[in-house]
């Protein structure tokens, strides 16, 4: 290869062949050759210090090969530079930006896109200020009036404007003005370009900047609303679906900006909320609930909702190619395939967003327009209240009138939007309770399942106040009808109905808990008869049915006469399932519930569970290996399962496992598993490392250091987006040995902080719970070793604010609270450029538990007080919102 030169660097024939040779191979799908081992070849080219030069010049003037071939070296320089730009001689840097920059107008819209992506990398490595010619390539190529060249450039721009917004509104030496106010003003000018790609492009990067809101973009805030009303019903789908975008991202952060034009805006959304384009309908439709959310003025859309409501509930009848029409028509005697089962996600652990309340009634969850419209009826109603009723009930009324076979999708719309607002208008529904549950129990025998099954669902929905109207006679009566009905189609021959009316029933036996204790006999008997009719799928919701029931029951299970209706088919099944079939595992779940409710009782059951979920993963893992001498074909799925109920008897017993873990090899067993190559078995490792670590971390000592080495691995990867689960885990188990374990974390903090700050500032690419996670984390090694990360806070405080700013209360808010806290008293000025995102953040609390937390958070308000005199202070207070202030009123500042 050539020696590390000068600017004119040049590449050899011989090293250019042989490099377009490896990646032609690499990206050839008949290839024989071993990928691996071309892989490796490439990372052994890798360590030459002109390799990604080669990659440059092949992307930008391999011109006689094909774009395939100059993809897949731009796709491999972009991922070098992601780790190795900053280690790069200038000259090299140099030259790589020199070839990129005349490739933004390349001919190929793939070379134009793959170049985009690392312009994009190159800057989020360099910043702006390390490639001074960038802004005003991208200005002479955005004012070329060539369309190559300025959706080149539009195209890169959009990626820095996604992956890094923020580096575009600072201040740059040299520069007279930040380069969002020079750009800006084309972006609005190419929303009028009669080229749907850069109209498309130039949105989506404007609206890159509503959460960060610029002080440039606020200036222009009435050109971008003109702009955007200009583009309102532009001829592209996707154009009219980034307006919508932009009105609903408006409305989340910056509503006091729409308030003016709110009319336009209200009547623009229930316009395209019955668009032909079904995504765009579906982006207009999370209007109604981001403007619930916002907590703006409901006067303004009172007005409209004789309008709206029509139009929400037209577009809750099923579409004619919702996937749930052709699943209604199977018999409960079709097995179910494997490909029906829904995948196993070890749910105890997923924190954050994925615990939000599952409302609908499907079961493989597409959110789509019927689902998005029964959301936004379900939070109007819990704004407006019964004010809606007057429009609502003469449709739903009329829907529900409506004979004939071909009208069912209309009675079954009528039957969800009962169901949605069953919680916020439930006053006005309340003294008409008897007549909706007398209406509703007759179509739990509809002829249609898809009727049968929505009843069931919105039956549950006014279970509470069944349970509590069942004190009187006539109470019960009903009680005992709606008890009775669902038990009855929880024996029906169709499957979607034996799924509704089991999860229905579980949130029937929520509500009643004891009341269900006279009901039991006859309620076991019909779980037990599911449990013997039912195929695969629908078995787990009869365990969940049964786990559900000894949650709400508790102790009361535990009466001979019972646990022999119960424990006989269960134990039956356990004996009866082999160790090598995926069924074994919501059986051993259901016991796990059943633990729970029985306490102490269920020990007599846990000793084998254990043993038996140790033994299935020692033997996978062998089987990995030597599936001759295991005696199974290797299927990771095994050791998922087992690791996710060990999860769940953790959780169930508590430390009451300890003596379980203390006599067996799990640790190592964990330890292999923390470092499988398939994520998901990963997935559920570090599930399960987080759970031992809260009941009995002394068991995990010995091998601590390899624990946290292998669980910070998981967060720092380039391929983060593929493993975000993984990640998801790793974080949170991080978190939980930190609390425990305290000082002897400091080894990795760092490492992970460093890994946990880039997750925040690219917040919004990324899942909501590893943000959340992640948030949590850091707080919590903030908490435990405030002096090692301190120092670094102003380079993460405004992300994390915003993060925090975002998460419900509870304990682990607490913990990282508690790191914030701490790192302030260590490091008071680290805060200071980030004070009005800090005082967002603890407005977010709805009320902080801990009194002493609660104090902490007083001090340290207290004490920026008393530090920013000459109205500093003040100042930052005048930029907060009016609700803002509010809650901060209750620390006394």
């Amino acid at each position: 290869m050539a020696a590390a030169g000068s600017a004119s660097w040049q590449p050899q024939e011989e090293g250019l062949k042989e490099i377009c040779g490896l990646l032609e191979q690499q990206i050839s799908p008949s290839s024989s050759a071993d990928k691996s081992q071309i892989w490796q070849q490439l990372q052994h080219y890798s360590q030459f210090p002109d390799f990604n030069n080669y990659l440059a010049f092949i992307l930008a003037r391999a011109e006689g090969k094909s774009v395939e071939i100059r993809q897949a070296a731009g796709l491999l320089l972009k991922n070098n530079l992601r780790t190795a730009y900053k280690m790069m001689s200038p000259a090299h840097q140099q030259y790589i930006k020199s070839e990129l920059l005349p490739c933004l107008g390349a001919a190929d819209k793939h070379i134009r896109s793959t170049v985009g992506t690392i312009i994009s990398v190159v800057v989020q490595q360099g910043g702006i200020l390390g490639w001074p010619e960038l802004l005003q390539a991208f200005i002479n190529c955005l004012d070329s009036n060539d369309l190559n060249h300025m959706e080149g450039a539009m195209d890169a721009l959009s990626k820095i404007c996604e992956d890094i917004p923020q580096v575009l509104d600072s201040d740059v030496p040299g520069l007279a003005e930040r380069p969002i106010n020079i750009f800006l003003p084309r972006l609005f000018q190419f929303f009028q370009s009669p080229h749907a790609s850069l109209r498309k492009l130039s949105l989506g990067s404007v609206n890159q900047y509503i959460m960060l809101m610029p002080s440039a973009l606020y200036a222009s805030v009435d050109k971008y609303l003109h702009g955007l009303f200009g583009l309102a019903n532009d001829p592209a789908a996707e154009v009219r679906k980034l307006v919508c975008a932009a009105f609903v991202q408006l409305i989340e952060v910056r509503p006091s900006v729409l308030e003016p034009h709110m009319k336009n805006v209200i009547e623009y959304m229930l316009q395209v909320n019955k668009d032909t384009d079904d995504e765009v309908a579906l982006e207009a439709c999370e209007f109604w609930s981001a403007y619930c959310d916002a907590q703006l003025p409901p006067e303004i859309l009172r007005e409209y909702l004789p309008r709206l409501i029509p139009i929400l509930l037209s577009n809750m009848a099923y579409a004619d190619d919702d996937e749930s029409l052709a699943e209604a028509e199977e018999d409960e005697s079709l097995p179910d395939r494997d490909q029906d089962l829904k995948p196993r996600f070890h749910t105890s652990r997923f924190h954050g967003s994925e615990d939000a309340e599952d409302d609908d009634d499907d079961s493989f969850n597409v959110w789509n327009l019927r689902k998005c419209s029964a959301a936004a009826l379900d939070v109007l109603s819990n704004v407006f209240g019964d004010e809606i009723l007057p429009t609502l009930m003469p449709i739903i009324q009329a829907k529900l009138a409506a004979t004939g076979d071909e009208a069912w999708k209309d009675r079954e719309a009528a039957v969800l939007a009962l169901g949605a607002v069953g919680e916020g208008c439930i006053n006005g529904l309340y003294p008409h309770l008897s007549e909706i549950v007398a209406f509703l129990i007759p179509l739990l025998d509809d002829k249609f399942p898809l009727i049968r099954s929505i009843s069931c669902w919105t039956l549950s929905r006014f279970s509470k106040y069944i349970v509590q109207d069942s004190g009187h006679q006539k109470g019960y009566e009903q009680f005992d009808a709606a008890l009775m009905g669902l038990l009855r189609r929880i024996l029906d021959t169709n499957k979607r109905v034996q799924e509704a009316a089991c999860s229905a029933f579980a949130t029937l036996e929520e509500e009643a808990a004891e009341e269900l204790a006279p009901r039991l006999e006859v309620i076991l008997h019909h779980l037990m008869c599911a449990f013997g009719k039912y195929q695969r799928r629908n078995l787990r919701i009869v365990y969940d049915a049964i786990g559900t029931l000894a949650d709400a029951v508790g102790g009361e299970l535990n009466q001979p006469v019972y646990l022999e209706i119960l424990m006989p088919p269960l134990i039956a099944k356990w004996h009866q399932v082999p160790n090598s079939d995926k069924d074994l595992f919501p059986l051993l779940e259901c016991f796990t519930s059943i633990a729970q409710a029985l306490g102490t009782g269920f020990t007599q059951f846990a000793q084998p569970v254990f043993q038996r979920c140790i033994n299935i993963i020692q033997t996978q893992q062998l089987a990995k290996v030597d599936p001759v001498s295991a005696g199974v074909q290797y299927d990771k799925e095994f050791i998922v399962c087992s690791l996710d109920l060990l999860s769940g008897l953790t959780e169930g017993l508590g430390s009451g496992i300890e003596s379980l873990v203390s006599q067996s090899n799990l640790r190592d067993l964990l330890l292999q598993c923390c470092m499988d190559d398939a994520s998901d078995v990963r997935q559920s490792a570090f599930a399960l490392l987080g759970d031992l670590a809260r009941v009995c971390p002394v068991h995990l000592h010995p091998r601590l250091s390899e624990f946290l080495d292998i669980a910070a691995k998981q967060l720092n990867t380039p391929k983060l987006k593929e493993t975000i689960s993984v990640a998801n885990n790793a974080c949170w188990a991080i978190g939980e040995l930190a609390i425990k374990v305290r000082k002897e974390i400091s080894p990795i903090v760092m490492t992970v902080i460093s890994c946990l700050v880039p997750i925040l500032q690219h917040a919004e690419g990324l899942n909501k719970s590893l943000v959340e996670n992640s948030a949590i984390t850091l707080g919590r090694l903030a908490w435990v070793c405030p002096d090692l990360v301190s120092p670094h806070m102003e380079h993460f405080m405004q992300s994390w604010c915003i993060a925090l700013s975002m998460i419900r209360d509870d304990i682990e808010k607490e913990d990282a609270f508690r790191g914030l806290c701490a790192m302030v008293r260590a490091n008071p000025s680290g805060a200071l450029s980030s004070l009005v995102f800090m005082c967002k953040a603890i407005a977010s609390w709805h009320e902080i538990r801990s009194e002493e937390l609660h104090n902490e958070v007083c001090q340290v308000l207290h004490g920026y007080k008393q530090m920013l005199r000459n109205g500093a202070w003040d100042q930052c207070m005048s930029a907060l919102e009016p609700p803002v202030k509010d809650k901060l009123s209750k620390y006394q500042v």
